[in-house]
């Protein structure tokens, strides 16, 4: 399945002054897959290694950081000639090798020809503990997510020639029928099954969403299984019940998350570790408030008031207990939880995009659901799940701090509207991700 991180990987491997790259990502985002998939389309070969529970391996890097003398020991072991500008080294799993992670450094000091990938599901996790010593400016970051919408259509022979036919539309132009009505019903889909790429690839082959669940349910299991094994053994039920706590905090009229509803009588003193553990492994996307909505954002943003999100709205949908049908028939259960499911998955492809968002409140309330900032420009966007598009808010928001531009997604088709100072593009729903492209 063709991923959008491939074009990160071709930008990087031309790079002049490259560094070793480091890709981060929940686990089964497809980090290996897309990894390897990038090696052998553009490289002479592929020298992997999965430090995962491979002691032979990891003990290359005990004894030194010679460059030189680990290179000849990987050949040695892998029984292939490792060449500058010829071979993609691909160090997997490698969480589990922390002298690996060291080793970076002298590959971009000593070594900087080579093109040297790393990859690990709880990176985010184990790079903050205090007995790694991360190379902190001798590598490139970049972290990898769970499908797109885009992505999902891609894997999809019809949902492909969607995208296609939309790659040069105009997107201030009413969309026509033969384009709204797959896509809506493409977008229900994705709310199903998600962009978890076990999930996606077991719906193109067999479309049975019995066993997408399955797909889904191990997944979550997996997650559960490594906060036993990774977590602070103090945080392992904290997480568990924070974990737990996320559907129903977004299915709640103000779905402010709230550590009371975690468990009765907690604070935030008891539990706001274990939920930064979540942030820093990546299995959830925090939204912090801004009652101030000056530049930059981040100076205003309130650490206390915040969302949740989680990182796959599949996993979501499976979490929350809802059936496929539930959804795809838009069932009377649908409506309660639909809000939650249109926002969760209007923030992943906002994140996905490489923006940081904030949600505004002001000091009588009105919500503003997301907001960004862009060269300098807020952009709000207002997200409705219906094709009710009266948003109360959007308005309160662009009359006080007046932005020249912003969106309005939603059920309904595409529309530009200007009230004062403002230019509002009204978007479909599954065009969330043409956005800001």
């Amino acid at each position: 399945m063709e991923r959008e991180i491939l074009k990160n990987f071709i930008e990087w491997m031309s790079e002049p002054g490259r560094k070793p790259l480091v890709v981060t990502g929940v686990r089964q985002c497809g980090k290996t897959y897309a990894i390897k998939d990038f090696g052998n389309r553009f490289f002479e070969n592929l020298a992997y290694f999965n430090f995962e529970g491979n002691t032979a391996l990891q003990s290359i890097f005990e004894y030194d950081f010679g460059v030189t003398r680990i290179v000849m020991e990987l050949e040695r072991y892998s029984k292939q000639k490792i060449t500058d500008g010829k071979t993609l080294v691909f160090f997997d799993e490698i969480q589990a090798c922390p002298k690996a992670i060291t080793s970076l450094k002298y590959f971009c000091e000593d070594r900087s020809g080579l093109h040297v990938i790393a990859a690990g599901s709880l990176l985010g996790v184990v790079i903050r503990k205090s007995e790694i010593s991360f190379p902190v400016g001798k590598v490139e970051r970049l972290q990898m997510f769970p499908m797109s919408f885009e992505e999902f259509l891609m894997a999809i022979d019809d949902g492909r020639s969607l995208l296609e036919g939309l790659s040069n539309y105009d997107l201030r132009r009413a969309l026509p029928e033969m384009y709204t009505i797959p896509l809506q019903n493409y977008l229900k889909l994705y709310y199903v099954v998600g962009g978890m790429p076990a999930a996606v690839a077991s719906f193109v082959q067999e479309n049975d969403f019995e066993k997408v669940d399955r797909i889904l349910k191990n997944i979550l299991l997996d997650y559960g299984d490594d906060f036993s094994k990774h977590a602070p053994p103090s945080d392992i039920p904290k997480l568990g019940l924070i974990w737990d706590s996320v559907p129903k905090q977004l299915a709640k009229d103000n779905n402010k998350f709230m550590f009371s509803h975690v468990k009765a009588g907690k604070r935030a003193a008891d539990l706001e570790d274990a939920l930064q553990w979540l942030f820093n492994a990546g299995l959830l996307h925090k939204l912090e408030c801004v009652t101030n909505a000056e530049l930059p954002l981040s100076n205003n943003a309130n650490g206390t008031v915040f969302k949740v999100y989680m990182s796959d709205v599949g996993l979501l949908r499976v979490k929350s207990g809802i059936d496929a049908s539930t959804i795809l028939e838009e069932t009377p259960l649908y409506a309660t939880f639909k809000g939650a499911f249109t926002e969760n998955y209007v923030m992943n492809e906002l994140v996905k995009q490489g923006l940081h968002p904030y949600f505004w409140r002001s000091e009588n309330k009105a919500e503003l659901d997301f907001l960004i900032e862009i060269k300098n420009e807020l952009m709000p966007i207002e997200v409705k799940a219906e094709e009710h598009t009266k948003a109360k808010s959007y308005g309160v928001f662009c009359k006080r701090f007046s932005p020249k531009k912003g969106f309005v997604l939603s059920q309904k088709n595409i529309a530009v509207t200007n009230d004062g100072q403002t230019e509002t593009l009204h978007l479909p729903l599954y065009l969330c991700g043409k956005m800001f492209r």
